[in-house]
């Protein structure tokens, strides 16, 4: 059993370096091409991902020592993160690789180092997750109100920022505030396949790429695409999912859409930073390793 922070820690970054392996993935960076990006490649996201494990400690030490408010707390990762997202853009000369990823996993590890005060051991179970996610929430609770308050006289907006004054989407904020249910969701259907385990892990992992593709509010494809893409990629996720193709045809399947993808130049990075969460997740609750 391991009860190591550090350990923990690395998981965080093993799980960012998972997400951007997987292959093939539609619209996404991944082993064998860019996806719709132009700006960056597998290459940027390994540099990225090397940077921002640097600070992933940092995270857990700042909920693990913790002793004061929620709001305190949130503070402290906002400035730890703060400083990783710096040097993430070092690593990447200006490209934004992680920058919602690292948000998320600044959350989730200072909660689970909160949590790690009372109950220092994995694996994790199903309800230390829930746990997690409650202190999650009471960290983020006046996050929406700090954060978008007086969008209407700002003069450049964020396109997070621009979603939630057009559509009302507040995007990962309120994924957080939420306590992350798409996360939760996903590690119950991760449950799900990984026992008994019927495919390979990385099939396993596809399978739930696809599965948040079908289900969650992406706001990369909201903003590539608008509205009509969003819906159109739900869709064909939602139809390729109900087909449950055993291996080799579901690898060809993401394959031929991710084509299709870059064609449209749409990519599903929502899905991926909270896939990255889930593989993270999935760590600390033994489903992958």
């Amino acid at each position: 059993m391991v009860n190591s922070l550090s350990t923990i820690a690395s998981f965080a970054q093993r799980a960012l370096l998972y997400e951007v392996a997987l292959t093939p993935k539609p619209g996404l960076v991944d082993r064998h091409n860019s996806g719709a990006h132009q700006d960056m490649d597998y290459w940027t996201f390994l540099a990225s991902s090397a940077a921002l494990g640097l600070y992933f400690p940092a995270y857990l030490e700042a909920g693990y020592t913790h002793q004061g408010t929620p709001a305190v707390l949130f503070k402290k990762l906002r400035d730890i993160g703060q400083q990783a997202e710096t040097a993430m853009f070092a690593a990447t000369k200006g490209i934004n690789t992680h920058k919602g990823a690292n948000f998320s996993f600044a959350l989730l590890l200072g909660a689970l180092g909160l949590y790690w005060q009372k109950k220092p051991s994995l694996p994790l179970t199903p309800d230390d997750t829930k746990q997690i996610m409650t202190l999650v929430q009471s960290l983020t609770k006046d996050l929406l109100q700090a954060d978008f308050q007086n969008l209407d006289q700002k003069k450049n907006l964020s396109y997070g920022e621009r979603l939630y004054l057009e559509h009302g989407i507040t995007g990962i904020r309120g994924e957080a505030m939420a306590g992350y249910p798409a996360l939760q969701d996903l590690l119950a259907y991760f449950r799900t396949l990984s026992s008994p385990q019927k495919d390979q892990q990385e099939t396993i992992l596809l399978r739930g790429l696809v599965y948040l593709m079908a289900t969650i509010e992406d706001g990369n494809l909201l903003h590539r695409g608008g509205l009509a893409a969003w819906q159109t990629v739900q869709q064909t996720a939602q139809e390729l999912q109900d087909k449950n193709l055993p291996e080799t045809q579901l690898h060809q399947a993401l394959a031929a859409y991710d084509q299709q993808l870059i064609q449209a130049n749409l990519s599903p990075g929502g899905a991926a930073d909270v896939l990255a969460l889930g593989i993270f997740m999935g760590f600390l609750e033994g489903l992958f390793d």
